[in-house]
């Protein structure tokens, strides 16, 4: 049953106001995807703080027009998803990455960061870099390194003087 005018403009008004909440949206073709594989989807990418809102292209459309937004509805041949994340911009990037790696039918066509449309290829780089938190930890492990290092030598000094004694002693 097709919407009404007035449904469309709800849907119309909330995109708009996703799309200035989003830290970063990206969309994924979702042609051949039965109804049970969406429903995971959306299950996995609300535990990582964003949701995936299937709408037509021309109401997405305008509602990036309404916010000055330029919309490519032109690359995209096929059903659109919308991933709204609103959260971290990476994890529901990798989430849907992850997904489309067992799951043919699942396409990553695209994305907007900081307002700007990123193209296919960039979104799939950028969903294999490491999380946030790996890399914290890792920066952590980095700074920590050379000062743990020094340690480990000035022990080495004074268990190396420690076996010296214990075998004159001896």
């Amino acid at each position: 049953m097709p919407k009404t005018r007035e449904e469309k403009q709800k849907i119309v008004e909330n995109l708009k106001e996703n799309i200035q909440k989003g830290k970063a949206i990206f969309f994924v073709g979702i042609k051949g995807l039965k109804a049970k594989e969406i429903f995971n989807l959306r299950e996995n990418l609300k535990k990582e703080g964003a949701f995936l809102y299937v709408v037509k292209k021309t109401l997405l459309d305008i509602a990036f027009k309404e916010n000055n937004i330029n919309f490519p509805k032109d690359e995209f041949k096929e059903d659109v998803a919308v991933i709204f994340s609103l959260k971290d911009e990476i994890s529901p990037l990798k989430v849907a990455y992850q997904f489309a790696k067992t799951n043919e039918n699942l396409k990553i066509l695209g994305g907007f960061f900081e307002k700007e449309f990123v193209g296919k290829d960039e979104v799939i780089s950028l969903s294999m870099i490491s999380s946030k938190e790996d890399l914290i930890s890792r920066l952590v492990w980095t700074i920590n390194a050379p000062i743990s290092n020094f340690v480990n030598v000035l022990e080495a000094n004074i268990k190396g003087l420690l076996n010296v004694l214990a075998k004159a002693k001896a």
